[in-house]
């Protein structure tokens, strides 16, 4: 039995980026397609098989661990970045500002999708989500460069609508335009999770 399942959601790729060197700027570079690889996308310095463990999973390693890469991607959502730019009072949010990998546009609530779902692209190219991204200061500093002293906005109106981050599956190219199909995991909400959270 299949333990992920196809669903009636699906999204159109609207936008594609790299970040080269985030040492010099979060700002990604625009693509109008990606090979993705077991490592990432080509030249994202995000990308590879491994990781040094970042605040993000400070309570369970030590920070600069080497871990699994689960956040070669970021991919975040048209219609919540639509929301965001709302929120902090301008007309719309560069994707590059903030250093996105992918935007989509279509699934509803995208930043809530369950992890361990997976986008799957015409190519059978398959990215797997891992969970809800953070927003940080770091795209603001970008967003200020532009629209200055809006910058310190981003932080507050992305709460919750910040996107996933996600790692490929299988490789393939990938194009803006290409839809992807939402699978998510045949199974239940876990009944503690209240619990387990407090």
């Amino acid at each position: 039995m299949p333990a992920l399942i196809p669903t009636r959601y699906s999204a159109r790729i609207t936008w594609l980026g790299r970040v080269i060197d985030s040492g010099k700027t979060l700002r990604s570079e625009a693509l109008r397609q990606a090979e993705l690889t077991f490592a990432g996308i080509e030249g994202e310095c995000h990308g590879g098989l491994t990781r040094p463990a970042c605040t993000r999973v400070r309570a369970q390693h030590p920070k600069g661990t080497e871990i699994r890469n689960v956040r070669q991607l970021t991919i975040l959502s048209a219609e919540e970045l639509d929301l965001i730019a709302t929120k902090m009072g301008i007309e719309s949010i560069d994707p590059a500002w903030i250093g996105a990998s992918m935007v989509i546009e279509g699934i509803p609530d995208f930043s809530h999708v369950p992890p361990s779902s997976r986008l799957q692209a015409p190519s059978g190219a398959c990215i797997g989500i891992d969970m809800e991204n953070r927003p940080c200061v770091f795209p603001g500093r970008v967003i200020d460069e532009d629209r200055p002293g809006f910058g310190p906005k981003f932080k507050p109106a992305a709460e919750k609508r910040r996107g996933v981050t996600a790692w490929v599956e299988r490789p393939g190219p990938i194009a803006v335009g290409d839809v992807l199909t939402l699978h998510i995991p045949d199974q239940p909400v876990w009944a503690e999770l209240g619990k387990g959270r407090a």
